[in-house]
């Protein structure tokens, strides 16, 4: 029997009580150490976005917005703070179990660290390919916006994005991040922070092939659109926690799909899914009252 399975099913000797009284300890630790780092990094992906908030961060916001001169390394620093933004809360019940099951093998805190930074280094490895599109069209001019190419591309996105919801890639990747025990009992590599940083990366992986479609659709409406990067989080915790989380995703992929052939028939919806089109009309009634 592995070491997993022994600490998931504890010391025959172990009072119920105090494996109770150690769960909820644990519990309170973990999730309220997670939910403040997710809390910091939203402060300060707020205040980057309002920073930047006339400024091009999306293939929607081409023509409308400025040019945006984000640097490399800020853009890399960004988007960190966005991961840990929106997936912290989502881990909070796989990193909970590995915690549990660490501290039950006599270990300290570092492998459970390991595991966090495992995952969030796969994260943020792949924030290179969301760069490399950012440095691609953050500079276009007013005429890409009147193009008929633009809006095929941006709609083209949003229809693989919701299609990604139906294979069976996404299906065994939620399920992997649905099941934080079965993970752990598959993922054990003989203890200590080593093996938890490789279980941290695999279920990062596991992670970003659940959840990378949706992530496109940022580059879409905007990668620093608050509102956008909420409701994606929503369906993110809502996918990893919510019994019915089956039916949630292929709605959340009919209505991507939908709207991706809305935006290649009619391109003008695509200013108003990012939040352009409000800019613009709020910029003329100020030059008006002038």
């Amino acid at each position: 029997m592995s070491s997993t399975s022994e600490a998931l099913e504890g010391k025959p000797d172990t009072p119920r009580s105090t494996y109770s009284l150690f769960s909820q300890r644990v519990t309170f630790v973990v999730v309220g150490v997670l939910v403040t780092l997710a809390a910091i990094a939203w402060w300060s992906t707020v205040r980057q976005a309002n920073s930047m908030s006339d400024m091009v961060s999306g293939l929607g916001q081409v023509g409308v917005r400025a040019p945006n001169d984000m640097t490399v390394p800020i853009f890399l620093g960004m988007w960190v703070a966005m991961m840990v933004a929106m997936m912290f809360p989502t881990v909070a019940p796989i990193v909970l179990a590995h915690r549990m099951v660490v501290q039950r093998r006599g270990e300290g805190n570092s492998p459970t660290v390991a595991f966090v930074f495992g995952y969030i280094l796969v994260w943020s490895l792949i924030g290179v390919i969301p760069l490399i599109g950012f440095l691609a069209f953050r500079n276009l001019s007013a005429d890409a916006a009147d193009s008929r190419w633009l809006p095929s591309l941006a709609g083209g996105i949003l229809i693989v994005a919701g299609a990604y919801q139906f294979t069976r890639w996404k299906s065994v990747c939620m399920k992997a991040c649905r099941s934080p025990m079965t993970f752990l009992m598959t993922h054990n590599w003989g203890g200590g922070s080593r093996s938890a940083f490789r279980a941290g990366l695999s279920h990062g992986a596991y992670c970003l092939g659940c959840c990378w479609a949706l992530m496109a659709v940022l580059v879409v409406v905007g990668l620093m659109n608050l509102v956008w990067m909420a409701g994606i989080a929503l369906i993110f915790l809502a996918e990893k926690n919510w019994k019915h989380a089956v039916g949630l995703t292929k709605i959340v992929g009919a209505g991507l799909i939908a709207l991706g052939l809305a935006v290649v028939i009619w391109p003008g919806i695509l200013s108003n899914i990012s939040g352009a089109a409000g800019q613009v009309a709020t910029k003329m009634g100020d030059q008006m009252k002038m």
